[in-house]
């Protein structure tokens, strides 16, 4: 079950990334498959000229297109996800999130910016065709301590807030997997009685 992790941040070590970490380890605990897609390493030329053909654009959006769930993360700008993320979303094809599980995690300066993930975020993941949206968390700047290494540690409730996010998305993804199941094994007329 590859799950693909796409990061919006500008920067290498940022809050959203570590954010993200907490949920990688989580699921690839439960022997989750996981698959890494940085905005940030991408080609700048290509991401924003939409080069579609270019290998690592292409090779990114395989990644996404492969994958039975998405976790997203992304710093909040200006009360929206970044332009580097917007950028990458607008290369997957308009059904691209289509039967996937999606998990959106966003940070920000201060709580003002909790509501960009219900009102720039998860409009933009039902567009592109994702069917369930769970366990979106939101963390501001002073929930998320410095290390001494320089790199970031949520605090305890956002750590818990983000085990259960993941354990919420590791069971959608055993509730989508069943329901293909089903549907795949269903006569014709089984279908049309459904419907």
């Amino acid at each position: 079950m590859p799950i693909a992790f796409i990061s919006g941040s500008p920067q290498a070590r940022s809050r959203s990334n570590a954010l993200l970490d907490v949920v990688r380890n989580h699921v690839v605990a439960h022997g989750a498959i996981v698959e890494d897609v940085r905005a940030r390493e991408l080609p700048p030329d290509a991401l924003l000229g939409l080069e579609f053909e270019a290998p690592p654009i292409a090779a990114a959006l395989g990644r996404v297109a492969r994958a039975n769930a998405v976790v997203i993360a992304t710093p909040i700008y200006k009360a929206s996800y970044t332009g580097l993320l917007k950028s990458l979303l607008d290369l997957l094809p308009q059904d691209g999130l289509r039967d996937k599980v999606v998990l959106p995690i966003a940070t920000g300066g201060s709580p003002a910016h909790l509501l960009a993930i219900d009102y720039a975020i998860k409009p933009v993941l039902t567009a592109l065709g994702a069917r369930w949206i769970v366990g979106s968390v939101y963390a501001s700047d002073a929930q998320i301590g410095k290390r001494n290494d320089g790199g970031y540690e949520p605090d305890a409730e956002i750590a818990a807030r983000l085990e259960d996010s993941a354990n919420l998305l590791l069971e959608a993804l055993d509730w989508a997997r069943a329901t293909r199941q089903r549907r795949a094994a269903a006569t014709p007329v089984e279908l049309s009685a459904a419907a």
